[in-house]
């Protein structure tokens, strides 16, 4: 492994004795002991955080990515014993890590908070999830002074999934502004999925290593019309972490809603069976003559053979694609050149299940009603501490604030940086410290 891939942006941290970890052990320790990792216990996956102790949570969902990337990694290594011997560490911890942190910089009330966050940054940078998770862990996190977690570059690197700003892909289709907060149609306020140009000093430091022509090619645009653009490129680790991502996504938050009695099972045979069975696959139609059944079963131990059955066979699918090779590239640092995918078939499954809980989950009246909520919270509590920042900030907040106005800084960041830290709970307790009036019973309760 290359050296500039283990460098991290602070050289002079504390040395602790007879610590004999590898590099990317320590990045999993900072990351599982950072306050935004424990915060993803409160933060909405998919259901509503706090509605039922069944549903999973930001951090569990994390917990389950990581151990898919674990099994992937696995599997990539028996498939490809060459290739991988070069591509991946001894351990894998360095996948675990990634996934570990991949969700990290998610605000509370999923994406009706992150939509609400971008609506309030339209003019100071925009908000965007991805982007707000490399800058927790490569500048807020308190490990270091001003390098948050201070993580390898190569973790970085996995964690970067859209190397390039959000201005670069935003749409050059404006949106007027509605009239009111509750005017605001989510579909219209989506972010680019980027990074903010208030980080592009963490981005030039991670991509340093790379030559001009790699650099230039891994940062490539595919331009939308009428739409954010998106870009083209991620590295080899990134890929195993959004494989890893998207199957925890498609399979086992299917779980929550099979279980909680969301969907039914004719739904879930006319969208999902039907479907997979056009696929013309030996082993998918033999897998699908009993797999609603046991899906909608109520013994529970059946549900789990056939959700491990699933994810078992994604995992195995996975191949290892050379894109110098399938797409004509030419990059010359291996960690671009070779990605983790799915063959089509596989892929098309993992799409299958992923648009079913997609239209019959997350499009769910019910679910869509507690987003609207969420993004109605988070633009009063942005709105409150913007019109009086030194008020109503918490004190080390508000010192953050007056400095960026001091030196000339984007202080909007600042709020965004301290609304996209809460979790569901704590945004919701602070909403009604602040906007909503006290009763009687409510004082009897505070002096009791």
């Amino acid at each position: 492994m290359e050296s500039p891939w283990l460098e991290r942006r602070q050289l002079s941290m504390t040395k602790r004795q007879h610590d004999h970890r590898s590099p990317f052990q320590r990045d999993r320790a900072r990351i599982l002991h950072s306050a935004a990792f424990r915060r993803l216990q409160s933060k909405t996956q998919v259901m509503g955080s706090g509605q039922n102790d069944f549903y999973r949570t930001r951090l569990t969902h994390s917990l389950e990515a990581a151990q898919i990337g674990s099994g992937i990694t696995s599997q990539l290594r028996c498939k490809y014993p060459d290739e991988c011997n070069n591509l991946l560490p001894e351990d894998d911890t360095l996948i675990e890590s990634i996934c570990l942190a991949h969700d990290i910089g998610h605000p509370p009330f999923g994406h009706g908070g992150e939509v609400a966050l971008n609506y309030m940054m339209r003019n100071h940078g925009g908000f965007e999830g991805n982007g707000q998770t490399l800058r927790i862990v490569a500048r807020l996190e308190p490990f270091s002074k001003d390098c948050g977690m201070n993580l390898t570059r190569r973790s970085l690197l996995g964690l970067l999934k859209y190397p390039q700003t959000i201005d670069n892909l935003q749409s050059q289709e404006s949106q007027p502004d509605p009239t009111s907060f509750r005017q605001l149609k989510a579909s219209q306020w989506h972010p680019p999925k980027g990074i903010y140009s208030d980080d592009l000093d963490i981005l030039a430091w991670i991509l340093k290593p790379l030559s001009e022509v790699d650099r230039q090619l891994f940062q490539q645009i595919s331009q939308q019309d009428n739409r954010h653009h998106k870009t083209k490129f991620k590295s080899f680790d990134c890929s195993i972490m959004e494989l890893a991502d998207d199957i925890a996504y498609g399979i086992h938050d299917l779980e929550d809603a099979i279980v909680t009695g969301v969907v039914n099972q004719t739904d879930f045979d006319n969208q999902v069976i039907e479907k997979l069975i056009e696929l013309d696959n030996e082993w998918l139609t033999l897998y699908c003559k009993d797999l609603s059944s046991k899906l909608f079963s109520e013994h529970f131990y059946l549900q789990k053979e056939a959700i491990g059955g699933l994810v078992n066979y994604l995992i195995t699918e996975v191949i290892l694609v050379d894109l110098n090779e399938s797409e004509s590239l030419n990059f010359a640092e291996p960690l671009l050149q070779f990605n983790a995918k799915l063959p089509e078939i596989a892929a098309n499954v993992l799409q299958i299940f992923k648009d079913f809980v997609f239209e019959f989950v997350i499009k769910q009246t019910g679910i869509q009603r507690i987003e609207y909520k969420g993004q109605q919270i988070v633009m009063e509590l942005f709105e409150a501490f913007e019109s009086d920042p030194l008020r109503l900030l918490p004190k080390s907040t508000a010192t953050k604030w007056q400095d960026a106005i001091n030196n000339n800084l984007n202080a909007h960041r600042i709020i965004a940086d301290y609304v996209a830290g809460m979790t569901d709970d704590y945004a919701t307790r602070l909403y009604q410290t602040l906007f909503i009036p006290m009763t009687q019973n409510n004082l009897k309760d505070n002096n009791n």
